[in-house]
């Protein structure tokens, strides 16, 4: 593939991530874009965008697939196994770009699989897309660990705007990158613009360098406030993790995935600043600033809630 990609399909369109990718593509205005789902997913996208029911099928997939020079999937958990489907119908179709859904933590990081591992599924697919490549058919993964202003925002990061509370890990010194939404959507829209550049690599980006202790600070001077820290433990989050998890209570799944940022834990690699060449230059990324973030994500939120 060596021309940017202009007509791109999108599995996954609908979901968390998924939505911040697609208002991405959207904006940039340069791509044609069909969002594929489900017969039963009721959901609405942006004026614009073609939308294609599907069973899918490995016929119908290809069928709808044929035309289109790029995937990008970004399905939840429950998806991660199918995309070995979706990319021998893409193949089939003559689409020569996959995008896998990684948009997370680090899956090449043995550490981090161990500690999540469903997100093997994820390496099984990227290994999959290693074994088909070929002169016409190429892959990009995107690592980004977590989404910073979006798990400010919602509460994910254990920061509760509201209430000023905080539930901080250990220290709360140790340093991780995150990625804020809008430097996640520019650097899909800048790697689809460099299918050479991109062709079979696993990109790591971050918006800001930073550490829990870093962002209360951040979240205190944002709000004029002093807020309420509860301390926890690494051991004491994971264990309960792993406890809920096996209970059958998918919130074990996310004490994990803070985990893979907060985490003390050995080789789990989480400061990509530090632990990782970041794909900044490639795609032309620039470091953000954490108070700028910060002060963005109240004001937006006392926009709609009196703090």
């Amino acid at each position: 593939m060596s021309t940017p990609s202009k007509n791109i399909a999108f599995i996954g369109a609908s979901g968390a991530i998924g939505r911040i990718l697609l208002a991405a593509l959207v904006d940039a205005g340069s791509f044609n874009i069909t969002a594929i789902t489900r017969a039963s997913n009721k959901a609405t996208f942006p004026e614009g965008v073609t939308v294609r029911k599907s069973d899918l099928s490995h016929a119908d997939l290809v069928a709808i697939l044929n035309g289109h020079d790029t995937v990008v999937s970004a399905v939840g958990a429950t998806g991660f196994a199918d995309q070995k489907k979706f990319i021998d119908a893409a193949i089939e179709a003559g689409v020569s770009r996959f995008l896998p859904s990684e948009w997370s933590a680090d899956t090449q990081n043995e550490a981090v699989l161990a500690l999540l591992p469903l997100f093997r599924q994820k390496k099984d697919v990227l290994e999959y897309l290693q074994s088909k490549q070929s002169a016409s058919f190429s892959w990009t993964g995107v690592a980004c660990a977590g989404l910073f202003d979006w798990g400010i925002a919602n509460g994910f990061f254990g920061y509760d705007i509201a209430t000023k509370s905080a539930t901080i890990w250990d220290t709360g010194d140790k340093k991780f990158t995150l990625t804020n939404q809008k430097q996640l959507g520019d650097a899909l829209v800048s790697l689809l613009r460099l299918p050479e550049a991109t062709a079979n690599k696993y990109l790591y980006i971050s918006s800001v360098e930073t550490s829990q202790n870093e962002i209360l600070a951040a979240l205190e001077s944002a709000t004029s406030a002093s807020w309420t820290a509860k301390r926890t433990t690494t051991d004491d989050e994971v264990s309960d993790g792993i406890k809920l998890l096996h209970e059958g209570d998918f919130g074990g799944a996310l004490k994990l995935v803070r985990a893979t940022g907060y985490g003390d834990l050995p080789d789990i690699g989480s400061n990509y600043a530090k632990d990782r060449v970041l794909a900044h230059g490639l795609l032309g990324l620039e470091e953000e600033s954490v108070q700028e973030t910060i002060d963005r994500v109240v004001r937006e939120f006392k926009s709609v809630w009196v703090v």
